[in-house]
């Protein structure tokens, strides 16, 4: 662990800007008993644990300030955690504020009505003091597109996401020059915002073309030191969501989000949802099962585009879809980015070598990615 504290000090300092006297909460997940991960990935999910245990003890001893909690896993991504670690950000008078009247059950079963958002936010911000002013999710399963998630930013709180995280990343993806990162995100996201459609192609087979009218593209560039910032660790994307029901096309997957498919699937889009699958690789009976549990899950949730240079592994979904030149399409939840859609899942497979073309305003094309290679 100590050959991690320097990591853990550019964390806290660089990427959250951790300042004396802020509350700061890590938090992890175990793998449940009714799990059965192979071998590697049961090895990095006990190593992602560790190191966030290590990364919490760090900020004990660097700021004081500094809570460890851990839970069972989830089961899946963009589902709610649990109650306790509300309890643990939020603190016991705000969580019982927002028990009152079923508000939280619903929160927590992605059940909540605009009006029950609504509600909620404004219980946060009248509490705001009272919430931690950072959080660092290290979960294998990821927060990011949760209520959780987005109450914390709306009481200012600054959260980092690491979900499948695996700590040689602090020494690959995370070892950026993050001011350079935020420049070329920021160029890309002001290129993909001139658009009103976007059109994919791989040489794979993939080909997907979508609306982006009304929606805005985010940089997620690893600078989360403002109030109510949030970000992925390792970051490095340019992501937007697509326009609900307008998605149309074919995407051919080759990754699950930490190993490369014994053979590819093809997933057929129609109307903005995955309308069937064919290939007979495994994870397909897992995603017929996400897709059977809601027709929320089918939804073309995100686009998004890898910035970081640095970012290289194939095979963990967390570093892949920040490959520069890469591209990554998510299904379900995107509520948390600008999207109508709120669902307990939300899974990202990514492509290579693609080709993304902005549709802009009367008829012009312009040319983001050529074959991988980032042009604006």
């Amino acid at each position: 662990m100590e050959k991690l504290r320097s990591a853990f000090a550019s964390l806290f300092t660089v990427n959250m800007g951790v300042q004396p006297g802020e509350r700061v909460v890590v938090f992890s997940d175990t793998i449940r008993p009714d799990e059965t991960p192979d071998v590697a990935d049961a090895e990095r999910r006990r190593s992602l644990h560790v190191t966030a245990r290590g990364a919490a003890d760090y900020g004990v001893e660097a700021y004081g300030n500094t809570t460890f909690v851990d839970f069972p896993a989830t089961g899946a991504s963009g589902a709610e955690p649990p109650e306790l670690l509300w309890q643990e950000v939020f603190g016991g008078v705000l969580v019982a504020e927002l028990g009152a009247g079923g508000l939280l059950g619903r929160l927590l079963a992605k059940q909540a009505t605009p009006a029950d958002l609504e509600r909620a936010g404004a219980l946060v911000q009248a509490r705001r003091a009272e919430v931690a002013d950072v959080v660092i999710a290290m979960a294998n399963n990821s927060t990011s597109h949760t209520r959780f998630r987005h109450l914390v930013n709306i009481a200012g709180g600054r959260f980092a996401s690491l979900p499948h995280f695996d700590p040689e990343m602090f020494f690959t993806s995370m070892a950026v020059d993050w001011q350079a990162l935020a420049q070329r995100t920021a160029r890309l996201a002001e290129a993909v915002n001139r658009a009103v459609g976007l059109r994919l192609s791989t040489p794979n087979g993939t080909m997907l073309s979508f609306s982006t009218e009304g929606r805005r593209a985010d940089g997620d560039d690893g600078l989360l030191t403002s109030p109510g910032s949030f970000g992925n660790l390792p970051a490095g994307e340019v992501y937007l969501a697509p326009l609900e029901g307008t998605a149309e096309g074919e995407l051919v997957i080759e990754f699950a989000p930490t190993r490369r498919l014994a053979s590819p699937l093809r997933l057929i889009v129609r109307q903005g949802e995955v309308a069937a699958i064919a290939g007979d690789e495994p994870y397909r009976g897992w995603l017929e099962e996400k897709f059977a549990a809601s027709r929320l899950n089918r939804n073309i949730a995100e686009l998004g585009i890898g910035t970081n240079e640095r970012a290289s592994r194939p095979d963990n979904i967390l570093e892949a879809e920040k490959i520069l030149g890469t591209v990554h399409v998510a299904l379900g939840d995107n509520s948390g980015f600008g999207g109508t859609v709120s669902t307990p899942f939300h899974e990202d497979f990514v492509f290579y070598r693609p080709t993304l073309i902005a549709l802009l305003p009367g008829g012009e094309e312009l040319v983001l990615l050529d074959d991988g290679a980032l042009r604006v």
